[in-house]
């Protein structure tokens, strides 16, 4: 996966110019997964961020969708919270799950490819609190190292 470029926005309030920011966000996808069309990007843009909604809890899930685009806001908050929670394989397997024709490489690569281009749309300290609530891995989809100490 190539490091693609999302301009970094802070949060304000929605206006018309989200349209362009959300195809900003398909296009750093389709550029980080090396997708063939932007209509495939899109698709696994939306999977997988409706996937992340179930995960994230709380004022992470408030301030994710406030630093997101208006549509990608719209797939966190419209997600019910999941009673469990997956580890990061586990999460993967989900997408892939949601996924026609896809396996559980394509899918962590699908996951990867999404995740990847939050930070620098979102931040570091958000992305450090969201990475806080998950379990152990998630570091990894999203573009990060996992410097868990070794027990």
């Amino acid at each position: 996966m190539s490091t693609a470029t999302v301009p970094r926005v802070t949060t304000r309030p929605r206006s018309q110019t989200d349209d362009v920011t959300w195809t900003q966000l398909i296009e750093a996808v389709r550029q980080s997964g090396q997708y063939a069309s932007f209509p495939e990007a899109e698709q696994v843009t939306r999977t997988v961020l409706s996937a992340l909604g179930a995960h994230v809890t709380g004022d992470e899930r408030v301030d994710l969708a406030r630093a997101l685009p208006g549509e990608a806001a719209r797939l966190i908050a419209a997600q019910i919270p999941a009673t469990r929670r997956l580890t990061a394989a586990r999460f993967v397997d989900e997408v892939a799950s949601r996924t026609p024709g896809a396996t559980s490489a394509t899918a962590r690569w699908d996951v990867s490819s999404v995740l990847s281009t939050l930070p620098p749309l979102i931040g570091d300290d958000l992305i450090t609190r969201i990475l806080a609530q998950l379990p152990t891995g998630y570091a990894l989809l999203f573009g990060r190292a996992d410097l868990t100490p070794a027990s």
